[in-house]
């Protein structure tokens, strides 16, 4: 029975609206002058997809599908990781908080 869950239109697209949601929030903290939080949220949300893409299936995976499990998790990580390090080491700058 749980396995129906993620087979319909909803539950198929529970780990891309989890990092859509982190995503946004992301966005939120941006557009609210706090850029370094912001984007550090961002870089979170990407760790979780490659987190999400691992443990479930790629049935289960919907939208955060792109590539093979191995390549996406490898893409997404990287990447995550990248804007977070980026995010906690610019110093200065107009948007400077």
């Amino acid at each position: 029975m749980p396995e129906q869950r993620w087979r319909s239109g909803p539950g198929k697209h529970l780990p891309f609206a989890l990092v859509l949601g982190v995503g946004v929030l992301g966005l939120v903290r941006i557009f609210q002058y706090h850029w370094r939080q912001g984007a550090v949220l961002l870089g979170v949300s990407l760790l979780v997809a490659a987190v999400l893409r691992i443990l479930v299936t790629d049935e289960q995976a919907g939208l955060i599908k792109i590539r093979g499990r191995g390549m996406d998790a490898f893409l997404y990580s990287t990447l995550g990781i990248v804007v977070i390090a980026v995010a906690l080491t610019i110093t200065g700058g107009p948007l400077s908080r």
